[in-house]
């Protein structure tokens, strides 16, 4: 019997995580359900016998959850715990329906890029993947950081900015887009390279093939920057160290519902979303 594992943040309320964990056990037949609250450690064997991976939290959980799972094929089905939930595929108060849709194969499988980064820390190659984006920008009251691009081994441009978002579509919804980046539909093929607070106007988002590779080096000899991956992620960088960029050679697994539509989500969730803004509770 495979098992279907869930993967909880514990940080939420423990009340509603527990509601949930038993609405699932309960409706979910033919299946082994294991709990998860630390996926780091989560190996192949684990992954061949797990059917998909329910992560009740919100789009950090689900950003924290494809780092560790993505590579072995395990879809991830998001069920919002959180503040926001634009990756997730289901609310708490939709339960009934996405399972009763789930259990009767009304699903499909969306594949989203993830980038593998490589930087070379203390002579050995670390190597960590993003859905979102991967982000270089300088410790707090730090100055300007100079960059110099490289894609595809061909010189791109020398960027003063306090940092730079390397993005899959699904991240342009993100921290790029609040730098000004646009909406890209999440099933392209593409990486977005977008300056934060460049010192030049000239300098916009540049849309890339999935394909192209992206080195980043930092010029300025003295200063040291934060390499941050989906906010989830961080290590202290300087000019000694070359990163590099490139798409995954997997994919992210998202499990949407018959009848989910991102473009109703992107309006919900992203485009018309004001209330903390005329005081949200």
């Amino acid at each position: 019997m495979k098992d279907i594992g869930i993967n909880i943040n514990s940080s939420k309320d423990e009340k509603l995580i527990n509601s949930v964990i038993n609405f699932i056990k309960e409706n979910v037949k033919n299946f082994n359900v294991k709990i998860y609250d630390n996926l780091r450690n989560f190996s192949i064997e684990q992954a061949k016998n797990t059917e998909m991976m329910v992560v009740l939290g919100g789009d950090g959980t689900i950003l924290s959850t494809a780092q560790c799972i993505s590579k072995f094929d395990v879809p991830i089905f998001g069920i919002n715990l959180g503040h926001l939930g634009f990756l997730t595929s289901a609310e708490v108060s939709e339960l009934n329906e996405a399972f009763g849709k789930l259990s009767n194969k009304k699903f499909y499988i969306e594949d989203r890029t993830m980038l593998e980064c490589s930087v070379n820390l203390n002579n050995e190659v670390k190597t960590c993947y993003a859905l979102n984006e991967v982000v270089i920008s300088k410790k707090t009251l730090a100055r300007i950081l100079e960059y110099s691009i490289y894609i595809d081994e061909n010189f791109y441009t020398n960027i003063a900015a306090d940092g730079i978002i390397i993005s899959t579509p699904t991240g342009a919804t993100a921290y790029a887009l609040s730098a000004g980046g646009p909406f890209v539909y999440p099933s392209m093929n593409s990486i977005q390279i977008t300056p934060i607070c460049p010192l030049s106007i000239g300098i916009r988002t540049m849309i890339l093939p999935s394909s192209s590779n992206i080195k980043v080096n930092l010029k300025n000899n003295c200063e040291t920057a934060y390499l941050t991956l989906d906010g989830q992620t961080a290590f202290e960088v300087s000019s000694l160290n070359h990163i590099n960029i490139k798409e995954a050679s997997f994919k992210c697994k998202l499990i949407r519902i018959e009848g989910y539509d991102y473009f109703k989500v992107l309006r919900k969730k992203i485009i018309s979303r004001t209330k903390e803004c005329e005081g949200e509770k």
